[in-house]
């Protein structure tokens, strides 16, 4: 009878906790960060007390409700920075990395974050950056991409990103497509062998 009861309540913790991810994952996608735990709760349909039974601190949900996509932003970044091409690389960072932000708001709210408690996002950030750096370097020596850029550059644009989410859930692909598209096109390096008409006398 106990081994029963037992395996009941540990059940019943482990429905609990998938229900507090699941929340979670959701409202932190529609929201961002700045959701509060106790409406997290009150979506999972459990009590606060519940809640932070399983998840101690906010920053202890975030790193569980954010591990699947951080798992696939580290994949687009090495998949990016394993192409022989720098700027097809690169091209590909950014559209994917634009796709997943207009996803979800919450994930890179955590992933930009200078916030010193987010020990797992700053670590990952801080790596992942530094490979994209190193990308960036190479599609500068090979030319396609402009050479004043800086890494903080991309960042800007993640960051600009978060806007689409204003966009209509039926036309966020699209219009994150364009933006991307448009993203890239300032990166390029300017084509120094066309002509420069922006001087020229009109008439």
């Amino acid at each position: 009878m106990k081994a029963q009861t037992s395996q009941l309540l540990r059940v019943d913790a482990q429905d609990n906790r998938d229900r507090i991810l699941a929340a979670a994952r959701v409202l932190f996608a529609e929201q961002g960060l700045d959701v509060g735990m106790r409406e997290i709760a009150r979506r999972a349909q459990v009590g606060p007390a519940t809640l932070y039974r399983r998840f101690p601190t906010k920053q202890h949900l975030i790193d569980e409700a954010f591990a699947v996509e951080l798992r696939s932003c580290r994949q687009i970044v090495a998949d990016g920075c394993a192409n022989a091409d720098p700027w097809q690389g690169f091209v590909s960072v950014v559209h994917l990395l634009t796709a997943l932000n207009v996803r979800n708001r919450g994930f890179v709210d955590a992933f930009i974050s200078t916030d010193p408690s987010a020990d797992a996002f700053s670590s990952h950030r801080r790596e992942l950056l530094h490979m994209l750096a190193e990308l960036a370097r190479r599609a500068q020596t090979a030319g396609s991409l402009r050479d004043d850029f800086v890494i903080q550059d991309l960042v800007l644009v993640l960051l600009a990103g978060r806007g689409l989410t204003s966009v209509s859930p039926a036309g966020r692909d699209i219009a994150a497509s364009r933006f991307a598209a448009l993203a890239i096109d300032a990166f390029h390096a300017p084509d120094l062998g066309a002509c420069d008409t922006t001087h020229l006398p009109v008439g």
